[in-house]
């Protein structure tokens, strides 16, 4: 099998619609040589612990009313091109990640890492809910198959903050700027939302010269 590791933040619509291509390709090739890894990346690693008003946020980040409605009108397009559903209205607030990191990391040492970053994907994208408050957290930990007691526990706990803060801040020191960004054997980088025939490419690829090697 070959390595994907994937950077990646719950709140970023290009990493929600990487994903779904991604994915769309995998389906149509379901002897794909990949293994899957998520890694975190936070786009806003210094947002408030309570995250922030997120029209205050957007229209900061770009500039204004005008801007940020540029922006998410564009998103919104790709979005519905990949069969996304994303309800802009429904998000009040922009969260600070670092904790529905923590959950990505709990859910990958028992092998439910992928089904975790859909579930936030979704609770965020699609349910508008605040994916930095706690209680909102273990109900998503709990949809993705984590047990909902050890969520509490740890989220009340500063288990493996720093750890994903290094690991944030590693991945910045290798030139990561943006995400989603996607490392394939560590050795070849793909960054953004890749179309699903570029995927199609990239697999047939590797499957040939896998079979090369036999």
């Amino acid at each position: 099998m070959i390595k994907l590791d994937i950077l990646s933040d719950p709140i970023c619509p290009w990493c929600y619609i990487g994903k779904a291509q991604l994915d769309r390709a995998l389906e149509a090739a379901p002897a794909h040589p990949f293994t899957v890894e998520w890694h975190p990346f936070q786009l806003n690693p210094e947002m408030p612990a309570g995250g922030m008003d997120r029209r205050d946020y957007l229209e900061a980040k770009f500039g204004g009313r005008d801007g940020a409605i540029e922006v998410y009108s564009r998103i919104a397009t790709h979005a519905e091109a990949a069969g996304l559903e994303i309800n802009f209205d429904r998000i009040s607030r922009t969260p600070n990640t670092l904790n529905a990191h923590r959950l990505i990391h709990w859910a990958g040492l028992e092998g439910r890492q992928t089904p975790m970053v859909a579930a936030l994907f979704r609770a965020y994208f699609v349910e508008g809910k605040d994916i930095g408050d706690a209680e909102s957290l273990v109900q998503i930990a709990e949809s993705a198959g984590l047990e909902a007691a050890m969520v509490t526990r740890l989220l009340a706990s500063d288990a493996d903050s720093e750890d994903i803060r290094a690991r944030d801040a590693n991945a910045r020191a290798r030139g990561v700027t943006g995400v989603p960004t996607f490392i394939i054997a560590n050795q070849h980088v793909l960054t953004g939302a890749q179309s699903p025939d570029l995927w199609s490419n990239v697999i047939d690829e590797i499957s040939d010269q896998l079979k090369a090697k036999e």
